[in-house]
């Protein structure tokens, strides 16, 4: 699964990475993102391709309360057309999520060690994801998103059996792209093949309160 991850790539480099036009919101580096916090998410609608801020956590758009979000982080890339909360959205509603880090906790000596999983390079990498708007009567709507995960490739899997589906730059048209078969987009999910490195970092990470660059320094 994925849980926390971080993102602090410069706000410029996003912004020409994606090609988007510039942020209409207020843009920090994020070393320890939580559920249920607005992210920065690249989407495309009518209005082109842009760089928004979504709930992380999916409110299928049936929900009789939003709170549903809470338990819908991750969602499964193998199931993703059988799931009634998310058969509709992979097919046009896809997203990809920036980040430059995530972690995952590993068991060692009857406790749970935290480790941060990034590219060599620090460069960013980017997960696809799903999104959803929700909306009743009388109550404000919500923007949300699932972050799709896979099988752990074999630089990981000692950590976690699951990870997030990290899609290359040259796949992220076609992810993006409602006019791309469902089956071709859903080709691209599957285990990194790039570089991976892990290390052990504080347990800092333990609470979503504490964000400073302490959470990605090695123990």
């Amino acid at each position: 699964m994925c849980g926390r991850y971080s993102l602090t790539t410069p706000e410029d480099q996003l912004v020409e990475v994606f090609d988007v036009p510039p942020l209409a919101f207020d843009y920090r580096a994020r070393y320890n993102i939580a559920p249920s916090q607005d992210v920065p998410v690249v989407a495309s609608d009518r209005r082109g391709t842009r760089l928004g801020l979504l709930r992380w956590g999916f409110v299928p758009a049936w929900a009789d309360d939003p709170s549903i979000g809470s338990r819908m982080i991750n969602a499964r890339a193998e199931t993703l057309r059988n799931k009634p909360a998310f058969k509709r959205a992979v097919i046009s509603r896809r997203c990809l999520v920036p980040a430059d880090g995530f972690y995952e906790w590993a068991v060692e000596g009857g406790g749970k060690v935290p480790y941060w999983i990034h590219s060599p390079d620090r460069e960013p990498m980017v997960f696809a994801g799903i999104w959803e708007r929700w909306h009743l009567q009388g109550r404000e709507p919500v923007f949300s998103m699932a972050i799709i995960t896979v099988e752990a490739n074999d630089r990981i899997q000692h950590l976690h059996d699951r990870m997030p589906a990290i899609v290359p730059a040259a796949d992220w048209k076609a992810w993006l792209d409602t006019e791309t078969l469902i089956a071709n987009a859903l080709s691209l999910l599957k285990p990194y093949e790039g570089a991976l490195e892990a290390y052990p970092v504080s347990t800092l990470v333990n609470s979503p309160a504490n964000d400073e660059p302490g959470c990605i320094e090695p123990v």
